[in-house]
């Protein structure tokens, strides 16, 4: 074994105390010339030079040199001595010779000696000698005493353990004041005297949390001691609460000493700074060192540049490093590619290892190609996992074969965690179902994660509420304010769907906003909607620009809308072009409605009559 703890173990002497536990630093001339005094001292009988001087020997590894002058010393009573000589013992392979020093210097009062016994017994074994001896170690302030103390204890599941982790980590002890940090860090994240895993710097924690602000202080107090681990998670946290310039000093610091973990969220940061180039230096560093995140960055850097290979190389090298990722990204660059079968193998890895997304996306490759049996268990597998894409695609799969109430279900499934589509698909069968009130609460959900379709059908369900106004056909109104549901239309509008962008046309119109109505009726006409192109020409015609109203009409008509080939069947007939109207009038009675069909047939049975006069 080495020396035990930290070298601050060695010296009870004197000025050679560190409470920091940090050596002091000298230079090799000072270093010498204190040597050179103290074997002076020692060869003239004094027992602490000859303490000192075997503890420096000690430290630079001249065990033969140290070994006299520490026994000398041991023989006069110093304990420090003592404790010093079960270090160089143990050194030289005699644990029991050593712990029988350590003994003889921790019952004289040596808190590092019953220290460095404790971890002997632990170490062979016997926890009870161990706590008793670590707890006169702890008990006298020694810090690494208290840390070896908190870690037997926590491994044995005593609730004494944080309070020793504590001592440890408010005397200066760096793994402890890291360990604290952790522990209050899983608290805060699944609550009060609960515990989880170690989870590394990805965790989620409620920020603003008690435990939270203690844990940052105690990562910081780490950090700042070299814990390169602390200075990832301090770096995390800053970086969650959009501090990213000091987020990404101790990133560095973190990964300048090693920590790949550090150097690829560094990578990350810059990035997302827009340093790409910095970004890949950094991830080519945590990748070599088997950051299975970070090779996968580079592969996707690689498959944005177009250079698929690399990006192929860089997946393995994910995959080989145990991230499922890396299979996961195979399967869609080999999909890009139109590599059916080999994006379903790396799917299939993927899958099988857990990935909910590479189930998803493998459930999907089996739609295209016609295996709904097959997709169908891959979708369940992701959903169960937590996937919401996968719960709403197995709500398309179920609503496809008329499977109605579960597919539902699995739309709810899918609302609840916040997919878009899925909430609207849920307001939609509450309406049919006539709850009007689910079916608002999930169309405003929709609405507001960005769905066109549910803020149009939100609109809806509020401009019925409203009070009846006079029928729009370029009829006026009294209405002067926007109110919430024509608020919803327009934003369904310029997401730019079709029905809302007509809607806001028309009650634009009836508010006697000619211009606004013509902007939004012409849109909708352009992207083809046969009911903007008829309200577009009647605007049109209403402003006396019956020829351009009659090009609006004509390709509403040819889309299919009745009413507008009856308008062009009577401008025709003004004309005095009889056969045209003849012609459009036949087109609006098979295009109907039946209101349409029966003004269409009276009219062109009056044509037919002109012409046949």
């Amino acid at each position: 074994m080495n020396v035990m703890g930290d070298k601050a173990t060695l010296f009870e002497t004197g000025r050679f105390v560190q409470p920091s536990g940090e050596e002091p630093t000298r230079d090799e001339a000072a270093e010498a010339a204190e040597e050179a005094r103290r074997r002076l001292q020692a060869e003239a009988g004094d027992v602490e030079s000859m303490s000192v001087l075997g503890a420096m020997l000690l430290r630079r590894g001249d065990l033969d040199g140290a070994e006299p002058q520490l026994r000398a010393a041991t023989a006069a009573g110093d304990r420090a001595a003592a404790n010093n000589l079960g270090v160089l013992l143990h050194q030289r392979g005699y644990p029991d010779e050593a712990a029988g020093w350590w003994r003889i210097a921790a019952v004289a009062g040596s808190a590092a000696a019953a220290h460095a016994l404790g971890r002997h017994h632990r170490e062979r074994g016997d926890e009870p000698a161990a706590e008793y001896w670590l707890r006169q170690s702890a008990e006298q302030g020694h810090a690494l005493g208290a840390y070896a103390l908190a870690d037997l204890l926590e491994h044995r599941g005593d609730a004494d353990a944080g309070q020793w982790m504590r001592a440890a980590a408010e005397r200066g002890h760096r793994e402890a004041a890291y360990r604290l940090a952790r522990a209050l860090d899983r608290r805060a994240a699944v609550g009060e005297g609960e515990t989880g895993p170690d989870n590394g710097v990805d965790m989620e924690t409620p920020t603003g949390a008690p435990e939270t602000d203690e844990a940052e202080q105690w990562y910081r107090q780490a950090a700042a001691r070299g814990h390169r681990r602390a200075a990832l998670h301090l770096g995390a946290i800053l970086e969650r609460r959009g501090e990213l310039r000091e987020a990404g000093r101790w990133y560095l610091t973190s990964a300048k000493d090693g920590e790949a973990r550090a150097a690829c969220a560094l990578g990350f940061l810059l990035r997302d700074a827009g340093d790409t180039e910095s970004a890949a230096v950094w991830w080519l560093r945590a990748a070599q060192d088997g950051d299975g995140n970070a090779a996968n960055a580079l592969g996707a850097l690689h498959a944005e540049r177009g250079e698929t290979q690399t990006a192929e190389r860089w997946y393995r090298a994910a995959m080989d490093a145990g991230d499922d990722n890396g299979a996961y990204n195979l399967g869609l660059l080999c999909a890009e590619q139109g590599r059916t079968a080999q994006a379903e193998q790396w799917y299939r890895r993927a899958a099988y290892a857990g990935h909910r997304e590479a189930a998803n996306a493998l459930a999907i490759l089996l739609l295209q190609v016609g295996d709904t049996s097959g997709a169908e268990p891959w979708f369940s597998k992701a959903a169960e996992a937590g996937s919401v894409d996968a719960a709403f695609n197995l709500g398309i799969l179920y609503a496809g074969r008329g499977e109605e109430r579960v597919a539902l279900r699995c739309y709810e499934q899918a609302a609840a965690a916040g997919h878009t589509e899925a909430a609207l698909q849920v307001g939609i069968a509450r309406l049919r179902e006539g709850d009007e009130a689910a079916a608002e609460r999930h169309l405003r959900c929709a609405a507001g994660g960005g769905s066109a379709e549910a803020a149009y059908r939100l609109a809806a369900v509020l401009d019925a509420r409203r009070p009846p106004v006079s029928e729009h056909e370029l009829g006026e109104s009294s209405l002067n304010v926007k109110t919430e549901c024509e608020e919803w239309y327009e934003r369904a509008a310029s997401q730019g769907h079709r029905r809302a962008q007509v809607r806001v046309g028309m009650l634009a119109a009836a508010r006697g906003d000619v211009v606004e109505a013509a902007r939004w009726y012409r849109a909708a006409a352009e992207a083809g909607s046969r009911n903007g192109a008829f309200n577009l020409g009647l605007l049109l015609a209403r402003e006396g620009s019956e020829p351009e109203a009659a090009v609006w009409w004509e390709r509403a008509a040819d889309a299919g809308h009745g009413r507008a080939a009856l308008r062009l069947a009577l401008v025709y007939a003004r004309r005095g072009e009889l056969a045209e109207g003849q012609r459009w009038a036949d087109r609006a009675v098979a295009l109907g409605p039946a209101e349409v069909t029966e003004r269409a047939g009276r009219l062109r049975d009056a044509l037919r009559e002109e012409l046949s006069a």
